[in-house]
Parts: C-alpha cells; structure tokens; sequence
C-alpha cells in the first residue's frame, strides 16, 4: 500500500430492503463454506480469550486489536467472492497491511465506547458506571437453588430504575455515531487505503445516507440474535427440568449462535461491497469454455 488517501471515495445510498438482502446474501456464503468460516471464528476468540487473559494490558489491548483481526474476515469473504476458499491464516491479514491505520481505529473504539458508557453517569448519576466497574461479587451459598442471591435482587432493581434505563438510553445514543464509524472503516482502511481519520469520516458518511437499509439491518439483528435465542430459550425451560434447562439451552443455540456470529462478520463485507462498490460483480467462476463445435 502506498499510503496516498483517495481523494474522492464514491458512495451509493440503498433503499431499506437492501438491509435484508445483505444478511441473506452473508448467509449464502456462509452455508457455501461453513466448516471454514467455523474454523476462522473459533481461533478468533480463541485469540482473544489469549489476549484478555494477559495482566494488565489484556482487557485494554482486546477492544484494541477487534479493528485489525475484523480485516481477516473481510480478506476471507473477499477470497471466497473469487472462488477460493476462506483460510484461518486470513485471521491475521490485518497484521500484514496497514497496521498502523488500523490500530487507531481500535483506539477511536475504545474511547468512543468508554465516552458512551461514561455519558449515562449525566441521568443516572453514575450507577451504571458504578455497577459495570465493581458488580457484585457472588456470595458462597449464591448457588444454592433455594435460595435467591442478593445481587440478582440488586441487579434488577437497578435495571429497572428509570434514571438508569435513561441512561442506558443515552449511552446507546452516544455509542452509535461511533458504531457507525468504525462499521466500513476497516475494509476502507485495506481496501481504499484510507488514512484512520478519513475512513471514519468516509464510513459515517455513508451510514447516515444508508440508514434506511442499516435500520431494518439492525432490527433483524436484534430480531434473529436476541427475540429467537430468548424465545428458544423460555421453550426449552417450560419442557425442561429447572436443573437441566440451562445446559440444554446451551447445547441447543451453541450452534446457532456461532453461525449467527459468522454471518454478522461476513456481513460487514457484503455490506462494504454493496455500498462502495455497487457497480463491481467478481466473477467467482471462470467463463465457461468456447463452444468447440463453433
């Protein structure tokens, strides 16, 4: 890479429907080569259950280094768009490219996200804050099935306080902007070999004049991530002993979640792709051969 910015980066701006299209389309993929996109997302946390357990510098380096492994998945997705097959060793492409551009990125995520959950302390006059930096520690007998552990009385009290709820509310409002900052600004860091600065200005710019379709995007995130594993799981409690029912529910989404977890990855590509790139279409398959009686 050069390191020269572009000087104009070129943006389409989709109707909403274009939100479910992206998952459909991440989904195809992922059915396409599941085994190898498994593969990749299990070294994934591998690699940063790894990084977390370091003292110290673990917790803080993990939120760091997201924006650098997240090019893996796009190198994957890329790599099988052309007919190849996704390769564990992709995980680490970020590492070879643009390092430098990408660490930043990690940096901007970390403070936006600690602004963000600091902003709720100005409704809720720091309980949240309070609550997320000392939880409560579980007491001896806190797994006695008998009994019902004080801090799972304090945690719902606290979740439902209103000045909490508001600040939660704020925190999201907050932290969006700067999820929608980072959301391309990796791919148009490696891709469009953007400087930091410029492919976060680059990427909220096109996430506010693609909102529609990031809108129903993130209604069906919210829909097949957190409704569906939530009703799986209130099922598999009224048929399931009490004793047995979180192992089973456990056994039963495992599985789902990790492939819905996959699907979100290769998204942040197709998503990448159908915005700046709208007018490319790769060929994955070689043109078919002359016809040898013409």
């Amino acid at each position: 890479m050069t390191g020269a910015e572009p000087r104009d980066i070129v943006y389409v701006c989709h109707d909403a429907a274009r939100g479910a299209a992206w998952l459909r389309q991440s989904w195809a993929m992922l059915s396409a080569q599941r085994m190898p996109w498994l593969m990749l997302l299990l070294l994934y946390y591998f690699v940063l259950g790894l990084i977390d357990l370091l003292p110290v510098v673990g917790q803080l380096a993990v939120p760091l280094l997201k924006p650098v492994f997240a090019v893996g998945f796009l190198a994957a997705a890329w790599s099988q768009e052309r007919g190849e097959t996704p390769q564990v060793r992709q995980l680490f492409e970020g590492f070879r490219s643009n390092l430098w551009a990408l660490l930043p990125l990690g940096v901007f995520l970390l403070g936006g996200v600690m602004l963000a959950i600091l902003s709720s302390a100005l409704v809720d006059g720091g309980r949240l804050v309070e609550f997320l930096t000392n939880p409560p520690a579980v007491p001896p007998g806190g797994t006695d099935a008998t009994a019902t552990p004080p801090e799972t009385t304090d945690t719902e009290a606290l979740l439902m306080d209103p000045r909490v709820q508001g600040g939660m509310l704020l925190a999201a409002a907050c932290g969006l902007p700067v999820l929608l900052a980072l959301w391309f600004a990796p791919a148009l860091v490696v891709f469009q070999d953007c400087s930091a600065l410029q492919a976060l200005a680059t990427s909220l710019r096109a996430a506010l004049a693609n909102w529609k379709p990031i809108a129903v995007y993130g209604l069906l995130v919210f829909f097949w991530g957190g409704i569906v594993p939530a009703l799986a799981t209130w099922l598999i409690a009224l048929v399931v002993p009490k004793s047995l029912a979180f192992v089973v529910a456990l056994l039963v989404l495992m599985p789902y979640i990790f492939l819905f977890i996959a699907t979100l990855h290769i998204s942040d590509y197709v998503s990448y792709r159908d915005i700046f790139h709208a007018d490319e279409r790769p060929q994955a398959e070689p043109p078919p051969a002359p016809d040898a009686a013409a």
